[in-house]
């Protein structure tokens, strides 16, 4: 049975192929871009998604092709960049993805307060659209999306029937199979008639993905972790640009930069021997090397001083706060601060300590690939084990606030394997809402590292208040740093 069904699904794939290139191609050819219709030639899955669509319905699915290949062009889809659409869009955050809801499937959103009926504005909105679900599209090919349209706090000149429209034909046509469901929260009792209509247009089938909800049962479709406070959730998510929000991590990361695939050229206690190596080194060196110049100006220096001023060298580099996730302790929680002179203070380290009975697999993602080295990136953690990880900034770059790093982390089975290969199968694998993900910022601080000239200065006058002031600096610096905007 199982042969039949693909036989004739491979056979559907065909046929549209062929007719779309003798029926539609051949008269129609300046009408669409040679991009899509090469990847219609060589995509089974996008044939398919239209296919499925259309029941199977070969005519049906030419027409919906023909129809969906002329908005392409159109609207340039294959071109559209974040140039492509007007800065203060992309800065308003009333389109974005972030989230998932809790079948998994990647949250769309679409803040309808922030969208006043302007036909002069019109049209980048409805590529602002196109621009978020061909970036989803070409990343995470056929796997659906949640669209969140909030319309909490919307007013009668937010109400724009066009862009509704549009944005059904998108998952109507454009971007078919793409849709889970469409989850309407609060809708004001002004738009009831309004999506009467819409009903109308979605037709009876589509009509059974649209979710009217509240604040009491929003929660039947989305966790509290992914619903923002004024839906009852606990998301302390805000929207900001740039860089791009949530779906423009990158991935992997290595102790040389990005890299082209997720296979690590060292085994996992390689990597965890090797990033532990570093943090010790980098620290041993540091007291050490502070200690040994005191001592040599001031030989009368009290024991208990070199105790304090090792005591608090370390803290500069221990993790001060930890996020408690339901398989991974991070550490720090929100944010890395990293140094700003010394080469060795520009080096981060994260902490994770794997809080359940099962091996977690772990991997680094970033909005800056360029920037940063890290190590270990993609590797996996025993259970009531911790692995450090150390992030530094590639060659001389410079960190930045806008810089984020998405740590996920997975549980996996007893018998599976930690090798490069076994963990990168693990990853296509492993369903998104088994995922654990947590975000952190980045900071630089002021170096608290004493240079020789300042402990020569100071040698015959050291006190207690010397190197309790090279811990209040760094507090100091730090408090301003988290009184910063982020």
């Amino acid at each position: 049975m199982a042969e039949y069904q693909a036989q004739n699904k491979a056979k559907l794939i065909s046929d549209v192929r062929r007719r779309f290139e003798a029926e539609y191609v051949t008269d129609k050819s300046d009408k669409y871009d040679p991009r899509d219709v090469e990847r219609l030639q060589q995509d089974d899955n996008w044939v398919e998604s239209y296919l499925c669509w259309r029941h199977n319905v070969v005519d049906e699915t030419l027409k919906m092709l023909d129809e969906s290949f002329q908005w392409r062009k159109e609207m340039s889809v294959n071109d559209l960049t974040e140039a492509s659409i007007p800065r203060w869009l992309l800065e308003i955050g009333g389109i974005y993805l972030h989230g998932y809801d809790k079948e998994g499937n990647k949250l769309f959103w679409i803040r309808v307060k922030y969208h006043i009926k302007d036909q002069k504005t019109i049209l980048d909105k409805k590529k602002l659209i196109a621009f978020w679900l061909e970036r989803y599209a070409k990343r995470e090919n056929g796997k659906p999306v949640t669209v969140m349209f909030d319309l909490s706090e919307t007013g009668i000149n937010s109400i724009d029937m066009d862009f509704v429209r549009f944005i059904i034909n998108c998952f109507k046509v454009y971007y078919p199979k793409y849709l889970s469901k469409m989850v309407i929260f609060d809708m004001p009792w002004i738009m009831n008639a309004a999506f009467k209509i819409v009903k109308s247009w979605l037709g009876p089938e589509a009509v059974s993905l649209l979710k009217f909800t509240s604040k009491n049962d929003v929660q039947d479709y989305v966790s509290v972790e992914y619903l923002p406070l004024h839906m009852g959730g606990t998301d302390p998510f805000k929207y900001s640009y740039p860089p791009l929000v949530d779906d423009d991590f990158q991935t992997p990361l290595c102790e040389n930069g990005p890299i082209a695939s997720e296979d690590e050229a060292s085994s996992k206690e390689d990597i965890e021997s090797d990033g532990k190596e570093t943090l010790e080194t980098i620290s041993n060196e540091e007291q050490t090397a502070l200690v040994k110049k005191v001592n040599i100006i001031e030989p009368t220096f009290k024991a208990e001083e070199n105790e304090k001023v090792d005591s608090k060298m370390k803290a500069f580099k221990k993790p001060l706060s930890v996020f408690k996730g339901p398989l991974l302790h991070i550490s720090p929680a929100e944010e890395l601060y990293f140094g700003s002179t010394e080469p060795e203070e520009k080096k981060a380290l994260i902490t994770l300590t794997n809080v359940t009975k099962n091996i977690v697999a772990f991997k680094v993602r970033t909005t800056a690939p360029e920037k940063y080295r890290v190590k270990p990136s993609n590797s996996s953690c025993d259970p009531g084990a911790s692995v450090d990880i150390v992030v530094s900034p590639h060659g001389g770059l410079t960190v930045s606030a806008q810089d984020r790093f998405l740590i996920m982390a997975a549980e996996m089975e007893q018998s599976s394997g930690t090798g490069p290969a076994e963990l990168t199968q693990f990853w296509k694998e492993v369903p998104r809402n088994k995922v654990m993900e947590h975000r952190l910022r980045c900071h630089t601080v002021e170096s608290i590292k004493p240079t020789t000239l300042t402990l020569k200065h100071h040698a015959f006058n050291m006190s207690d208040k010397t190197s309790e002031d090279l811990y209040l600096q760094f507090a100091t610096s730090r408090r301003e740093s988290d009184c910063s905007p982020p």
